[in-house]
């Protein structure tokens, strides 16, 4: 254990020493330990005291770097040593009244009160300062070598207390690929109705950790089979569509897991949220599109078009940031676009059209289109392949010779107004949407051929100097 804790012992030590030195108790806590141990651990530090806020933030001035007190409410002081940031909480328990959104936030006593109160036994052992004992009263230690998540006392209470840790189970579950007890599973699903009295921002923190997760299928699995999935994200079971073997079409619920799979294995910098969460969000609008055609066919005309609104919907009511929102429907709205290229159809206007639509996401709307092969018809998927890698390079061509990020009509805003004589308004504002137009369709024309059309333009449209 010494050995494990060797990098943090310097700065853990220190802050124990200081505490003890005022008779105060302080341990590390939660996250912090269960890292330790899985040696996965980062510069973020969770601690717990007996002192309350105002006595811990008497004894980390003048000793911490910076301070903050944004979770003072909740009994919670930032501090920041060195490279380290430390979160030091009051001992607490915590409880929600079943009409309020906010939980209720008690003082406690003892570490092993707190522990108590903690979601999972992996997350209730300690490690006191600056003595480095050990506290671990719920086997913790076993369930984090046996990779199973269960909770301190009956997990009906701890659900009910903070119904948000039912997220918290799925979310460890995709971060760490640990299983779930099967009795707080069953108290989950009894209890899923209760996640709505948690408000939206966090539970969208917990669905985020968990999409960007090391094993997402994981945690979308549990979501899914107790219920919450109803409640939070409710696009998603709506896709396990019935298979019928008449009709046999796809199961839209295990084709969206694997996309996310595979688009996971595109990355090349990390867990990249916008490719993941377009990749669970591309089909949500097959379920409202599904129509039954002749000859046992089915059809989802337009989904992606529904699909895009619905993805805005949702992730809108959980909160995301509005950049965040746009570039997610937006790429779930030009996920199809490629397979109107056939077999390279496409003219270079309409390769162009493809970048400017796509713009940044470019680069993300190529992961996502490959990732969104799931056929187990070898010929066919390597046939996709190909036809995207001429595609990739047609671009890569095109934007040598034209800048494609870049483009822009040849007359700009200035020169509409003097050529035709108008001043600022709506009339050059169509007018620049023509000469764009003008200019995907055909390339660098000049400016002379330009300033020609656009007079031509402004003719046929009733549009006079």
């Amino acid at each position: 254990m010494s050995e494990l804790f060797r990098k943090i012992a310097p700065v853990a030590d220190e802050l124990g020493e200081l505490f003890a030195a005022k008779g105060y108790q302080i341990a590390l806590v939660g996250g912090s330990v269960r890292d330790v141990f899985l040696r996965r651990i980062g510069n973020d530090l969770d601690l717990t005291t007996d002192a309350r806020p105002e006595a811990v933030l008497d004894l980390v001035r003048g000793w911490a770097d910076s301070i903050w007190t944004v979770g003072i409410d909740y009994g919670t002081i930032g501090a920041r040593k060195g490279g380290w940031q430390l979160e030091i909480t009051t001992y607490r328990s915590e409880a929600y009244d079943p009409a309020s959104r906010k939980p209720e936030v008690v003082y406690g006593d003892t570490l092993e009160g707190d522990l108590a109160r903690r979601d999972f036994a992996v997350n209730a052992m300690a490690l006191r300062l600056p003595s480095r004992e050990f506290v671990d009263p719920y086997g913790g230690l076993d369930d984090l070598h046996a990779k199973v998540l269960r909770t301190p006392g009956p997990p009906e209470r701890s659900f009910d207390d903070d119904p948000l840790r039912m997220l918290r189970a799925a979310r460890f579950a995709a971060q760490l690929g640990f299983t779930v007890d099967p009795a707080a599973l069953a108290a989950m699903t009894a209890m899923a109705e209760r996640i709505e009295i948690v408000s939206a921002e966090r539970i969208r923190d917990e669905l985020d950790k968990l999409i960007r997760g090391a094993h997402p299928r994981e945690g979308l699995t549990i979501l899914v089979e107790t219920g919450l999935a109803a409640h939070v994200l409710p696009e998603l079971p709506k896709l396990r569509l019935e298979i019928d073997e008449h009709h046999r079409h796809k199961d839209v619920y295990e084709h969206t897991l694997i996309v996310l799979e595979q688009a996971i294995g595109l990355e090349e910098n990390g867990a990249d949220g916008i490719l993941r969460w377009a990749a669970l969000l591309h089909d949500v609008g097959k379920p409202k599109t599904r129509r039954h055609e002749a000859g046992g066919r089915v059809s989802f005309h337009h989904h992606e078009v529904v699909g895009a609104q619905l993805a805005k919907k949702r992730l809108t009511e959980l909160k995301f940031p509005k950049d965040v929102v746009a570039d997610v429907a937006k790429l779930v709205e030009l996920h199809l676009r490629f397979h109107g290229y056939g077999t390279g159809e496409w003219t270079d206007s309409a390769v162009r059209r493809y970048v400017r639509d796509a713009g940044h996401l470019l680069d993300r709307l190529h992961k996502l289109t490959r990732a969104d092969c799931t056929t187990r018809n070898r010929r066919k998927a390597q046939t996709l392949s190909q036809t995207y890698d001429q595609l990739e390079e047609r671009i890569a061509r095109l934007a040598e010779e034209e800048e494609l990020g870049k483009i822009r009509p040849e007359l700009d805003g200035n020169e509409i107004q003097e050529i035709l004589g108008v001043p600022p308004g709506p009339v050059v504002g169509r007018a620049y949407k023509f000469l764009l137009d003008m200019r995907l369709d055909k390339g660098v024309v000049g400016k002379e051929a330009a300033t020609l059309a656009l007079r031509d333009w402004a003719e046929e449209n009733g549009i006079s100097s």
